[in-house]
């Protein structure tokens, strides 16, 4: 099923606000955005779950988790006493 068609199902009354959101913006606002404004204006404690979904990723991030890391070297010392 589709994200849109769950939320609709799941949580009717934070649709509908999702709704009312979307078209009284003043910007265009897609209606996932609109669904989480609506869903944190009633509960907020679920700030959490928006912040782990929606973490940004460029392609600078991206090619550094691809690259391999270095490990330490152990000629090298770690610590350095004066």
């Amino acid at each position: 099923m589709k994200l849109v068609l769950w939320r609709i199902l799941l949580a009717p009354l934070t649709s509908l606000r999702a709704l009312l959101i979307q078209r009284r913006s003043a910007t265009p606002l897609s209606y996932d955005v609109a669904w989480r404004q609506a869903r944190l204006d009633r509960c907020p404690d679920e700030m959490v779950y928006r912040l782990h979904g929606h973490q940004a990723t460029t392609p600078d991030q991206i090619s550094r988790a691809e690259s391999p890391v270095a490990p330490p070297r152990l000629d090298e010392p770690t610590d350095r006493h004066p």
